[in-house]
């Protein structure tokens, strides 16, 4: 980067930062911050040490979805997801088995969490509650501000993870095109979004394993703004997609960069985390082919030889991707790792069932899943268009 871009870059996020600041001093100054709210991120971590990300943010009342909401209340609810007011430098206590520790939320709102159980944790468990409580007083009469957290670890039941990715992974959403994302992403919500047929079965029969008495730990790794969080975890309780938690992306302006982290670098570095704190366990990924996954797929498993059994990429892109993904793949087989491109769930799910690491008389289930949902579009979806160009199962 040349010295010229990189003084850019940090005046920018200093503006930025101080944007940030001048907007929550207003709203002090206004009496315009109540009510605020702990959003707590579902965290991860092992016998050693587990970890926790959240946020403080102002409550601006974002409802459960319906399935027969409007366009215009999805645009508002998206609005309110987008325009989050953040509360910076405010203090908030964790307790975790008895030991309580303070952190302080940072110019966006964020706080981070991380204890070392004093005692071993239950080995037969796989989520642990962190209790949260905001410190500092924000605006007048606001009251005692708690929230629970969760946090996964793998337990003596586990004999492989999965990480996935979200977008046209599990979830449709066109984001090789810009327009068709937008589209889905300010028109629906978490009840109309449309997941790929068959995958909840699937990943349920992951999670249970071979003989569906396991528990195998669900990881989702997406470059989705942290503010779609209560989204994606609403989409999968409805479509039945297990429970797991979420390694989102911060879209704001870095001192190196406008955008924090690059797509690539936040997936592949969220894995690495995900590999290094689940240490020792295999791990199955799965992702698309309409991005970068198979390049960052194939970085993992050069990078954690022996740690990957085995890589699903579902095929949603057009011919002259498939050629490079197919490069990809033999490279992959060179290192002793199948990664498969698949034109939907049931063929990755066969594969899982021949290689055992899903109970084969779960294929019916799956099966029978793999039902399309056909939906009409609203009137302003047929105004901005249907999505007729993207491989579908």
């Amino acid at each position: 980067m040349s010295q010229w871009k990189q003084i850019l870059m940090r005046v920018a996020s200093n503006a930025d930062d101080r944007f940030d600041k001048l907007k929550y001093r207003l709203r002090q100054r206004l009496g315009n911050l109540g009510p605020v709210m702990i959003l707590p991120y579902r965290g991860f971590g092992n016998a050693n040490e587990i970890y926790l990300k959240g946020r403080v943010l102002k409550d601006k009342g974002i409802v459960a979805a319906g399935d027969n909401d409007t366009v215009w209340q999805n645009l508002l609810s998206t609005y309110k997801r987008f325009a989050s007011v953040e509360i910076p430098g405010v203090r908030v206590e964790a307790t975790f088995a008895g030991v309580t520790q303070e952190v302080i939320t940072d110019v966006e709102g964020y706080f981070e969490v991380r204890f070392r159980p004093q005692e071993p944790l239950p080995p037969t468990r796989a989520w642990h509650t962190i209790e949260l409580r905001l410190l500092d007083e924000i605006y007048e009469g606001q009251g005692d501000i708690r929230a629970s957290g969760t946090i996964l670890t793998p337990n003596a039941g586990s004999q492989f993870g999965i990480i996935s990715d979200v977008d046209d992974t599990i979830l449709q959403t066109n984001a090789t095109s810009l327009m068709k994302a937008a589209k889905l992403t300010f028109l629906n919500n978490s009840r109309t979004r449309l997941a790929f047929e068959g995958v909840a079965a699937f990943y349920r029969a992951l999670q249970s394993g071979p003989d569906s008495s396991l528990f195998n730990p669900l990881f989702f790794v997406s470059s989705s703004s942290w503010n779609l969080y209560d989204l994606l975890v609403d989409f999968c309780i409805v479509q039945g997609i297990p429970k797991g938690p979420f390694l989102l992306r911060d879209l704001g302006i870095d001192r190196e960069q406008f955008i924090k982290s690059t797509h690539h670098n936040h997936k592949f570095d969220k894995i690495k985390l995900i590999l290094n704190t689940c240490e020792g366990l295999p791990f199955i990924l799965i992702g698309d082919s309409g991005q970068h996954d198979p390049e960052i797929y194939l970085q993992v498993i050069q990078e954690f030889p022996g740690r990957i059994l085995a890589v699903y990429i579902r095929d949603v892109s057009q011919d002259i991707r498939d050629s490079s993904v197919q490069k990809i793949i033999l490279q992959a087989k060179q290192l002793g790792v199948e990664m498969l491109l698949v034109p939907d769930t049931v063929v990755a799910a066969k594969h899982a069932a021949s290689k055992g690491y899903i109970d084969p008389e779960i294929l019916p289930d799956i099966r029978a899943e793999k039902v399309e949902d056909q939906q009409a579009p609203s009137d302003l979806e047929q105004i901005i268009g249907t999505d007729s160009e993207q491989k579908t199962e």
